[in-house]
Protein backbone atom coordinates (compact mmCIF):
# COMPACT_ATOMS: atom_id res chain seq x y z
CA UNK A 1 0.00 0.00 0.00
CA UNK A 2 1.12 3.82 -0.66
CA UNK A 3 0.54 5.73 2.03
CA UNK A 4 0.77 9.42 3.07
CA UNK A 5 1.96 9.40 6.70
CA UNK A 6 1.60 12.37 9.37
CA UNK A 7 3.44 11.53 12.77
CA UNK A 8 1.51 12.40 16.06
CA UNK A 9 3.23 14.87 18.90
CA UNK A 10 3.80 12.92 22.09
CA UNK A 11 0.74 15.12 23.42
CA UNK A 12 -1.51 14.12 20.85
CA UNK A 13 -0.82 10.70 20.95
CA UNK A 14 -1.79 11.29 24.60
CA UNK A 15 -5.03 12.92 23.71
CA UNK A 16 -5.67 10.08 21.53
CA UNK A 17 -5.45 7.30 23.52
CA UNK A 18 -7.65 9.09 26.50
CA UNK A 19 -10.18 9.65 23.91
CA UNK A 20 -9.90 5.99 22.20
CA UNK A 21 -10.53 4.39 25.69
CA UNK A 22 -13.53 7.04 26.25
CA UNK A 23 -15.25 6.19 22.76
CA UNK A 24 -14.76 2.38 24.19
CA UNK A 25 -16.34 3.25 26.95
CA UNK A 26 -19.00 4.80 25.27
CA UNK A 27 -19.79 2.06 23.09
CA UNK A 28 -19.59 -0.29 25.86
CA UNK A 29 -17.10 -2.40 24.17
CA UNK A 30 -16.38 -5.33 26.35
CA UNK A 31 -12.70 -5.34 27.23
CA UNK A 32 -11.85 -9.13 28.12
CA UNK A 33 -13.48 -12.61 27.62
CA UNK A 34 -15.72 -13.93 30.76
CA UNK A 35 -14.27 -16.71 32.32
CA UNK A 36 -17.08 -19.04 31.35
CA UNK A 37 -15.99 -17.87 27.56
CA UNK A 38 -12.43 -18.33 27.96
CA UNK A 39 -13.17 -22.05 29.53
CA UNK A 40 -15.32 -22.93 26.99
CA UNK A 41 -12.49 -21.80 24.44
CA UNK A 42 -10.55 -23.96 25.98
CA UNK A 43 -12.62 -27.27 25.51
CA UNK A 44 -13.45 -26.84 22.22
CA UNK A 45 -10.01 -26.83 20.98
CA UNK A 46 -10.52 -30.61 21.88
CA UNK A 47 -13.98 -31.41 20.77
CA UNK A 48 -14.80 -33.52 18.30
CA UNK A 49 -15.20 -32.14 14.52
CA UNK A 50 -17.75 -32.77 11.93
CA UNK A 51 -16.88 -35.07 9.32
CA UNK A 52 -14.25 -33.37 6.61
CA UNK A 53 -12.92 -34.60 3.50
CA UNK A 54 -9.12 -34.22 3.32
CA UNK A 55 -7.79 -31.59 1.17
CA UNK A 56 -4.42 -30.99 3.00
CA UNK A 57 -3.15 -31.69 -0.65
CA UNK A 58 -4.10 -28.51 -2.02
CA UNK A 59 -1.32 -25.47 -2.05
CA UNK A 60 -3.30 -22.82 -0.32
CA UNK A 61 -2.12 -19.11 0.57
CA UNK A 62 -3.43 -16.83 2.47
CA UNK A 63 -2.98 -12.52 1.59
CA UNK A 64 -3.13 -10.43 4.74
CA UNK A 65 -1.57 -7.65 6.53
CA UNK A 66 1.37 -8.82 7.75
CA UNK A 67 0.60 -8.43 11.71
CA UNK A 68 -2.99 -10.26 11.12
CA UNK A 69 -3.78 -14.31 12.65
CA UNK A 70 -7.40 -14.57 12.37
CA UNK A 71 -6.98 -15.29 9.06
CA UNK A 72 -10.42 -16.25 7.10
CA UNK A 73 -9.62 -16.72 3.63
CA UNK A 74 -6.94 -19.03 1.78
CA UNK A 75 -7.09 -19.98 -2.18
CA UNK A 76 -5.75 -22.19 -4.46
CA UNK A 77 -5.99 -21.10 -8.46
CA UNK A 78 -5.50 -22.92 -11.27
CA UNK A 79 -6.33 -23.65 -14.70
CA UNK A 80 -8.62 -26.25 -16.04
CA UNK A 81 -7.59 -28.94 -18.64
CA UNK A 82 -9.75 -28.07 -21.49
CA UNK A 83 -9.97 -24.03 -20.68
CA UNK A 84 -10.92 -21.99 -17.77
CA UNK A 85 -10.08 -21.98 -14.31
CA UNK A 86 -10.70 -23.22 -11.29
CA UNK A 87 -10.66 -21.35 -7.71
CA UNK A 88 -10.58 -23.21 -4.39
CA UNK A 89 -11.45 -20.76 -1.79
CA UNK A 90 -10.75 -22.29 1.53
CA UNK A 91 -12.97 -20.33 4.81
CA UNK A 92 -12.47 -20.59 8.44
CA UNK A 93 -14.86 -23.33 9.78
CA UNK A 94 -16.00 -21.39 13.04
CA UNK A 95 -19.01 -23.55 13.51
CA UNK A 96 -16.49 -26.44 14.21
CA UNK A 97 -15.45 -24.62 17.29
CA UNK A 98 -18.85 -22.77 18.31
CA UNK A 99 -22.10 -24.84 19.73
CA UNK A 100 -24.75 -22.89 19.35
CA UNK A 101 -26.78 -22.00 22.66
CA UNK A 102 -23.55 -22.35 24.25
CA UNK A 103 -21.28 -19.53 26.17
CA UNK A 104 -18.99 -19.07 22.83
CA UNK A 105 -21.96 -18.92 20.75
CA UNK A 106 -23.73 -16.63 23.35
CA UNK A 107 -21.00 -14.01 23.50
CA UNK A 108 -20.31 -13.97 19.99
CA UNK A 109 -23.95 -12.69 19.27
CA UNK A 110 -23.48 -10.02 21.79
CA UNK A 111 -20.07 -8.61 20.00
CA UNK A 112 -21.54 -9.33 16.92
CA UNK A 113 -18.55 -8.56 14.81
CA UNK A 114 -14.98 -8.14 15.09
CA UNK A 115 -13.83 -4.16 16.20
CA UNK A 116 -10.90 -2.56 14.84
CA UNK A 117 -9.04 0.69 17.13
CA UNK A 118 -5.97 1.94 16.24
CA UNK A 119 -4.46 0.59 19.70
CA UNK A 120 -5.93 -2.84 19.57
CA UNK A 121 -8.45 -5.56 18.33
CA UNK A 122 -11.66 -6.58 20.32
CA UNK A 123 -11.82 -9.87 19.01
CA UNK A 124 -15.35 -11.56 18.14
CA UNK A 125 -14.21 -15.06 19.41
CA UNK A 126 -11.06 -15.66 21.92
CA UNK A 127 -8.15 -15.75 20.36
CA UNK A 128 -7.02 -19.03 21.59
CA UNK A 129 -9.46 -19.84 18.79
CA UNK A 130 -9.48 -16.98 16.20
CA UNK A 131 -5.64 -16.68 16.14
CA UNK A 132 -4.94 -20.48 16.60
CA UNK A 133 -6.66 -24.24 15.36
CA UNK A 134 -9.54 -21.92 13.66
CA UNK A 135 -7.16 -19.68 11.63
CA UNK A 136 -6.06 -20.71 8.29
CA UNK A 137 -2.31 -20.11 9.01
CA UNK A 138 0.58 -21.75 7.77
CA UNK A 139 1.52 -25.01 8.30
CA UNK A 140 -1.61 -26.28 10.53
CA UNK A 141 -4.15 -28.63 9.60
CA UNK A 142 -7.51 -27.16 10.07
CA UNK A 143 -11.18 -27.16 9.26
CA UNK A 144 -12.88 -25.35 6.69
CA UNK A 145 -15.38 -25.03 4.38
CA UNK A 146 -14.01 -25.27 0.83
CA UNK A 147 -15.37 -24.03 -1.95
CA UNK A 148 -14.92 -24.58 -5.60
CA UNK A 149 -15.44 -22.15 -8.18
CA UNK A 150 -15.34 -23.34 -12.11
CA UNK A 151 -14.99 -20.45 -14.50
CA UNK A 152 -14.90 -20.11 -18.29
CA UNK A 153 -11.87 -18.71 -20.23
CA UNK A 154 -13.88 -15.34 -19.78
CA UNK A 155 -13.99 -15.27 -16.23
CA UNK A 156 -17.31 -16.27 -15.57
CA UNK A 157 -18.78 -18.84 -13.13
CA UNK A 158 -19.95 -22.07 -14.39
CA UNK A 159 -20.41 -23.96 -11.16
CA UNK A 160 -20.10 -23.70 -7.52
CA UNK A 161 -19.87 -25.69 -4.80
CA UNK A 162 -19.08 -25.42 -0.82
CA UNK A 163 -18.33 -28.84 1.68
CA UNK A 164 -16.35 -28.89 5.03
CA UNK A 165 -12.37 -29.82 4.09
CA UNK A 166 -9.21 -30.47 6.18
CA UNK A 167 -6.90 -28.02 4.84
CA UNK A 168 -3.23 -26.70 5.85
CA UNK A 169 -2.54 -23.29 4.09
CA UNK A 170 1.31 -23.52 2.94
CA UNK A 171 2.18 -19.58 2.75
CA UNK A 172 1.00 -16.21 4.23
CA UNK A 173 1.56 -13.41 2.07
CA UNK A 174 0.85 -10.08 2.49
CA UNK A 175 -0.77 -7.77 -0.59
CA UNK A 176 2.53 -5.35 -0.84
CA UNK A 177 4.79 -8.97 -1.58
CA UNK A 178 2.25 -10.69 -3.66
CA UNK A 179 1.95 -7.26 -5.68
CA UNK A 180 5.99 -6.82 -6.20
CA UNK A 181 6.20 -10.34 -7.05
CA UNK A 182 3.15 -10.70 -9.54
CA UNK A 183 4.57 -7.26 -11.85
CA UNK A 184 8.44 -8.81 -11.20
CA UNK A 185 7.28 -12.10 -12.87
CA UNK A 186 8.62 -14.03 -10.12
CA UNK A 187 5.32 -15.22 -8.46
CA UNK A 188 4.37 -18.76 -8.62
CA UNK A 189 1.93 -20.22 -10.77
CA UNK A 190 -1.13 -20.33 -8.52
CA UNK A 191 -0.21 -16.78 -7.47
CA UNK A 192 0.30 -15.43 -10.59
CA UNK A 193 -3.24 -16.37 -11.66
CA UNK A 194 -4.46 -14.25 -9.06
CA UNK A 195 -4.32 -11.11 -11.44
CA UNK A 196 -5.35 -13.20 -14.80
CA UNK A 197 -8.59 -13.63 -13.05
CA UNK A 198 -9.22 -10.95 -11.01
CA UNK A 199 -8.99 -8.68 -13.93
CA UNK A 200 -11.41 -10.89 -15.82
CA UNK A 201 -13.63 -11.11 -12.72
CA UNK A 202 -13.11 -7.05 -13.20
CA UNK A 203 -14.35 -7.35 -16.36
CA UNK A 204 -17.33 -9.56 -15.95
CA UNK A 205 -18.53 -6.56 -12.93
CA UNK A 206 -18.37 -3.82 -15.22
CA UNK A 207 -20.44 -5.98 -17.78
CA UNK A 208 -23.02 -6.52 -15.39
CA UNK A 209 -23.10 -3.58 -13.78
CA UNK A 210 -21.20 -3.44 -11.08
CA UNK A 211 -19.84 -0.30 -9.07
CA UNK A 212 -16.73 -0.21 -8.14
CA UNK A 213 -15.27 3.21 -6.30
CA UNK A 214 -11.72 3.55 -5.34
CA UNK A 215 -11.69 6.46 -3.36
CA UNK A 216 -8.64 6.27 -0.63
CA UNK A 217 -8.90 5.02 2.64
CA UNK A 218 -8.05 7.42 6.23
CA UNK A 219 -6.18 4.96 8.16
CA UNK A 220 -5.22 5.43 11.96
CA UNK A 221 -2.50 2.74 12.82
CA UNK A 222 0.10 2.61 15.44
CA UNK A 223 3.21 1.52 14.45
CA UNK A 224 6.60 1.06 17.36
CA UNK A 225 4.48 2.98 19.93
CA UNK A 226 3.45 6.12 17.29
CA UNK A 227 0.10 6.44 15.30
CA UNK A 228 0.18 7.54 11.82
CA UNK A 229 -2.62 8.92 10.12
CA UNK A 230 -2.77 8.24 6.47
CA UNK A 231 -4.25 7.65 3.14
CA UNK A 232 -4.08 4.54 2.06
CA UNK A 233 -4.42 3.70 -1.69
CA UNK A 234 -5.77 -0.11 -2.60
CA UNK A 235 -3.11 -1.97 -4.73
CA UNK A 236 -4.80 -3.58 -7.68
CA UNK A 237 -4.24 -7.22 -5.92
CA UNK A 238 -6.61 -5.66 -2.96
CA UNK A 239 -9.28 -5.62 -5.80
CA UNK A 240 -8.14 -8.88 -7.74
CA UNK A 241 -8.53 -10.27 -4.35
CA UNK A 242 -11.98 -9.45 -3.60
CA UNK A 243 -12.94 -10.48 -6.72
CA UNK A 244 -12.24 -13.84 -5.27
CA UNK A 245 -14.66 -12.54 -1.87
CA UNK A 246 -17.12 -11.12 -4.15
CA UNK A 247 -17.25 -14.00 -6.30
CA UNK A 248 -18.04 -16.51 -3.19
CA UNK A 249 -20.51 -14.14 -1.52
CA UNK A 250 -22.77 -14.22 -4.86
CA UNK A 251 -22.41 -17.89 -5.46
CA UNK A 252 -23.34 -18.18 -1.50
CA UNK A 253 -26.73 -15.82 -2.45
CA UNK A 254 -27.41 -17.95 -5.57
CA UNK A 255 -27.08 -21.36 -3.42
CA UNK A 256 -29.78 -20.13 -0.93
CA UNK A 257 -31.80 -18.50 -3.07
CA UNK A 258 -31.77 -21.83 -4.75
CA UNK A 259 -32.11 -23.87 -1.78
CA UNK A 260 -35.30 -21.90 -0.61
CA UNK A 261 -33.68 -20.74 2.45
CA UNK A 262 -30.99 -18.10 3.59
CA UNK A 263 -29.94 -14.27 4.65
CA UNK A 264 -28.65 -12.02 1.61
CA UNK A 265 -26.94 -8.83 1.87
CA UNK A 266 -29.36 -6.66 0.17
CA UNK A 267 -29.39 -2.80 -1.44
CA UNK A 268 -31.05 -0.81 -3.13
CA UNK A 269 -30.71 1.76 -6.06
CA UNK A 270 -32.48 4.78 -5.54
CA UNK A 271 -35.83 5.45 -7.71
CA UNK A 272 -36.32 8.97 -6.40
CA UNK A 273 -35.95 11.23 -9.64
CA UNK A 274 -35.07 14.01 -7.47
CA UNK A 275 -32.03 12.52 -6.00
CA UNK A 276 -30.78 10.65 -9.77
CA UNK A 277 -31.43 14.73 -11.25
CA UNK A 278 -28.94 16.22 -8.64
CA UNK A 279 -26.23 13.60 -9.00
CA UNK A 280 -26.74 14.16 -12.43
CA UNK A 281 -26.28 18.04 -11.89
CA UNK A 282 -23.35 17.88 -9.47
CA UNK A 283 -21.57 16.15 -12.52
CA UNK A 284 -22.54 18.79 -15.04
CA UNK A 285 -21.68 21.60 -12.31
CA UNK A 286 -18.59 19.84 -11.80
CA UNK A 287 -17.46 19.37 -15.75
CA UNK A 288 -17.95 16.06 -15.58
CA UNK A 289 -19.49 14.73 -19.10
CA UNK A 290 -22.32 12.03 -18.10
CA UNK A 291 -23.49 11.35 -21.63
CA UNK A 292 -27.21 9.85 -21.72
CA UNK A 293 -26.07 6.31 -23.21
CA UNK A 294 -23.43 6.10 -19.87
CA UNK A 295 -24.95 4.16 -16.79
CA UNK A 296 -23.99 5.15 -13.08
CA UNK A 297 -21.75 2.07 -12.78
CA UNK A 298 -19.50 3.03 -16.04
CA UNK A 299 -19.32 6.66 -15.39
CA UNK A 300 -18.10 5.65 -11.90
CA UNK A 301 -15.44 3.23 -13.22
CA UNK A 302 -14.04 5.98 -15.55
CA UNK A 303 -13.27 8.37 -12.62
CA UNK A 304 -10.14 9.55 -11.31
CA UNK A 305 -10.64 10.84 -7.72
CA UNK A 306 -6.69 12.00 -7.70
CA UNK A 307 -8.97 14.69 -9.57
CA UNK A 308 -10.15 16.85 -7.13
CA UNK A 309 -13.84 17.07 -9.06
CA UNK A 310 -13.94 13.45 -9.20
CA UNK A 311 -13.45 12.52 -5.86
CA UNK A 312 -16.38 15.27 -5.03
CA UNK A 313 -18.53 13.87 -7.23
CA UNK A 314 -17.66 10.26 -5.82
CA UNK A 315 -18.71 11.54 -2.26
CA UNK A 316 -21.47 12.69 -3.22
CA UNK A 317 -23.05 10.59 -5.80
CA UNK A 318 -23.01 7.56 -3.05
CA UNK A 319 -27.38 9.40 -2.70
CA UNK A 320 -27.75 6.82 -5.99
CA UNK A 321 -27.33 4.13 -3.66
CA UNK A 322 -29.61 3.29 -0.36
CA UNK A 323 -28.49 1.78 2.57
CA UNK A 324 -27.32 -1.59 2.45
CA UNK A 325 -29.31 -4.40 4.67
CA UNK A 326 -29.97 -8.29 5.58
CA UNK A 327 -32.72 -9.86 4.08
CA UNK A 328 -33.90 -13.36 5.15
CA UNK A 329 -36.28 -15.54 3.97
CA UNK A 330 -37.22 -19.35 4.05
CA UNK A 331 -39.25 -22.45 2.88
CA UNK A 332 -39.19 -20.97 -0.86
CA UNK A 333 -40.58 -17.61 -0.21
CA UNK A 334 -38.46 -15.24 -1.77
CA UNK A 335 -38.56 -11.82 -1.42
CA UNK A 336 -38.94 -9.40 -4.11
CA UNK A 337 -36.08 -7.66 -3.82
CA UNK A 338 -32.89 -10.13 -4.10
CA UNK A 339 -30.06 -8.21 -5.76
CA UNK A 340 -27.32 -5.47 -4.12
CA UNK A 341 -27.62 -3.02 -5.96
CA UNK A 342 -23.30 -2.09 -6.17
CA UNK A 343 -22.43 -5.96 -6.75
CA UNK A 344 -25.76 -5.95 -9.64
CA UNK A 345 -25.89 -9.33 -8.43
CA UNK A 346 -27.41 -11.33 -5.29
CA UNK A 347 -24.83 -11.26 -2.27
CA UNK A 348 -24.14 -12.80 0.71
CA UNK A 349 -21.61 -12.24 3.07
CA UNK A 350 -20.14 -15.52 3.98
CA UNK A 351 -16.38 -15.18 3.64
CA UNK A 352 -15.16 -13.66 7.27
CA UNK A 353 -16.93 -15.57 10.06
CA UNK A 354 -13.93 -14.88 12.38
CA UNK A 355 -14.96 -11.12 12.08
CA UNK A 356 -18.58 -11.16 11.44
CA UNK A 357 -20.90 -13.21 13.28
CA UNK A 358 -23.82 -13.85 10.32
CA UNK A 359 -20.99 -15.27 7.63
CA UNK A 360 -21.11 -18.81 10.05
CA UNK A 361 -24.80 -18.65 9.41
CA UNK A 362 -24.43 -18.17 5.84
CA UNK A 363 -21.67 -21.12 5.60
CA UNK A 364 -24.09 -23.62 7.27
CA UNK A 365 -26.40 -23.33 4.90
CA UNK A 366 -24.70 -23.29 1.95
CA UNK A 367 -22.79 -26.57 3.22
CA UNK A 368 -26.02 -28.31 3.69
CA UNK A 369 -27.19 -26.94 0.35
CA UNK A 370 -24.71 -28.25 -1.71
CA UNK A 371 -25.15 -31.42 0.24
CA UNK A 372 -28.72 -32.08 -0.16
CA UNK A 373 -29.47 -31.78 3.24
CA UNK A 374 -31.86 -29.49 5.16
CA UNK A 375 -30.59 -26.38 7.03
CA UNK A 376 -29.23 -27.21 10.77
CA UNK A 377 -31.91 -26.41 13.68
CA UNK A 378 -29.57 -24.10 15.74
CA UNK A 379 -28.97 -21.84 12.13
CA UNK A 380 -32.76 -21.67 11.14
CA UNK A 381 -34.28 -21.00 14.97
CA UNK A 382 -31.97 -17.54 14.16
CA UNK A 383 -31.84 -16.71 11.43
CA UNK A 384 -35.03 -14.27 11.38
CA UNK A 385 -32.68 -12.25 14.81
CA UNK A 386 -29.75 -12.00 12.40
CA UNK A 387 -30.52 -8.73 10.61
CA UNK A 388 -31.11 -6.78 14.25
CA UNK A 389 -27.90 -8.22 15.59
CA UNK A 390 -25.87 -7.25 12.94
CA UNK A 391 -27.90 -3.92 12.93
CA UNK A 392 -27.33 -3.13 17.26
CA UNK A 393 -23.33 -4.37 15.74
CA UNK A 394 -22.91 -1.77 13.61
CA UNK A 395 -23.80 0.72 16.49
CA UNK A 396 -20.43 -0.42 17.61
CA UNK A 397 -18.28 -0.72 14.66
CA UNK A 398 -15.49 2.16 15.24
CA UNK A 399 -13.33 3.07 12.35
CA UNK A 400 -14.99 6.46 11.23
CA UNK A 401 -15.10 7.54 15.09
CA UNK A 402 -11.71 6.41 15.44
CA UNK A 403 -10.40 8.30 12.53
CA UNK A 404 -12.11 11.44 14.14
CA UNK A 405 -10.51 11.09 17.16
CA UNK A 406 -7.04 10.95 15.53
CA UNK A 407 -7.49 13.75 13.08
CA UNK A 408 -8.85 15.85 16.15
CA UNK A 409 -5.82 15.11 17.94
CA UNK A 410 -3.18 15.61 15.06
CA UNK A 411 -4.60 19.03 14.52
CA UNK A 412 -4.60 19.86 18.12
CA UNK A 413 -2.05 22.44 18.32
CA UNK A 414 -2.70 23.74 15.29
CA UNK A 415 -6.26 25.21 15.69
CA UNK A 416 -6.29 29.28 14.07
CA UNK A 417 -3.66 27.85 11.10
CA UNK A 418 -5.43 28.35 7.48
CA UNK A 419 -4.87 25.54 5.42
CA UNK A 420 -5.45 24.56 1.86
CA UNK A 421 -8.77 22.41 1.47
CA UNK A 422 -10.71 20.97 -1.62
CA UNK A 423 -14.55 20.86 -1.14
CA UNK A 424 -15.83 17.16 -1.62
CA UNK A 425 -19.49 17.53 0.32
CA UNK A 426 -21.50 19.91 0.15
CA UNK A 427 -24.97 19.90 2.17
CA UNK A 428 -26.96 21.62 -0.21
CA UNK A 429 -29.90 19.01 -0.05
CA UNK A 430 -30.54 19.49 3.68
CA UNK A 431 -30.58 22.94 3.10
CA UNK A 432 -27.14 24.13 4.12
CA UNK A 433 -25.10 25.20 1.04
CA UNK A 434 -22.76 27.03 3.42
CA UNK A 435 -21.75 23.71 4.83
CA UNK A 436 -19.42 20.59 3.89
CA UNK A 437 -16.87 18.59 3.99
CA UNK A 438 -13.47 19.11 3.14
CA UNK A 439 -10.40 17.01 2.21
CA UNK A 440 -7.43 18.36 3.58
CA UNK A 441 -4.14 16.35 1.81
CA UNK A 442 -1.38 16.73 4.92
CA UNK A 443 -2.37 15.54 6.96
CA UNK A 444 -4.84 13.19 5.89
CA UNK A 445 -7.92 14.71 7.12
CA UNK A 446 -11.52 14.80 6.14
CA UNK A 447 -13.18 17.30 8.49
CA UNK A 448 -16.75 19.66 8.32
CA UNK A 449 -16.30 23.29 6.60
CA UNK A 450 -18.34 26.53 6.93
CA UNK A 451 -18.34 29.67 4.98
CA UNK A 452 -20.25 32.50 5.21
CA UNK A 453 -21.52 32.07 1.47
CA UNK A 454 -22.46 28.83 -0.75
CA UNK A 455 -19.80 26.37 -0.94
CA UNK A 456 -19.03 25.35 -4.69
CA UNK A 457 -18.10 21.76 -5.06
CA UNK A 458 -15.02 20.30 -5.93
CA UNK A 459 -13.39 23.67 -5.19
CA UNK A 460 -9.85 24.38 -3.49
CA UNK A 461 -10.37 27.32 -0.99
CA UNK A 462 -7.91 28.71 2.06
CA UNK A 463 -9.99 27.63 5.41
CA UNK A 464 -8.96 28.32 8.82
CA UNK A 465 -8.78 25.59 11.39
CA UNK A 466 -11.44 26.65 14.14
CA UNK A 467 -11.80 23.29 15.93
CA UNK A 468 -9.98 20.15 16.40
CA UNK A 469 -10.83 18.89 19.95
CA UNK A 470 -10.63 14.96 20.40
CA UNK A 471 -13.18 15.74 23.51
CA UNK A 472 -15.75 17.47 21.76
CA UNK A 473 -19.47 16.56 22.33
CA UNK A 474 -20.54 16.33 19.27
CA UNK A 475 -20.21 15.24 15.82
CA UNK A 476 -17.86 17.45 13.74
CA UNK A 477 -14.79 17.54 16.55
CA UNK A 478 -12.25 18.81 13.28
CA UNK A 479 -14.31 22.34 11.69
CA UNK A 480 -13.10 24.49 9.63
CA UNK A 481 -14.19 27.74 8.25
CA UNK A 482 -14.00 29.83 4.66
CA UNK A 483 -11.79 32.37 4.56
Amino acid sequence: MRRRQMHMSDEAQAALLSALQELRTELKVPSTFPKRVLAAADQALTADRPPAEDRTDLPLFTIDPPTSRDLDQAMHLERRPGGGYRVYYAIADVAAFVEAGKPLDAEAHDRIETLYFPDLKVPLYPPVISEGPASLLPGQVVPALLWQHDLDAYGKVTASSVARAKVCSQAKLTYEGVQRDIEAGTAQDSVALLREIGELAEAVEAERGGISMTLPDQEVTLVDGTFRLSYVATLPVEGWNEQISLMTGMAAAQIMLDSGTGILRTQKETSDQKVIGRVHGIAASLGIDWQSDVTYAQLVRKLDPTIPQHMAFLSEATAMLLRAEYTVFRDHHIPDDTKHASIAAPYAHCTAPLRRLVDRYTGELCVAACAGKAPPPWVLESLYCLPCDMERGKGRVAGRDSVDLAEAAVLKNRVGEVFDVTVINTDRELGSPKDGTAHLAEPAVLAKITSAADLELGKSVRAELKRADPFFVGRHKVLFRKV
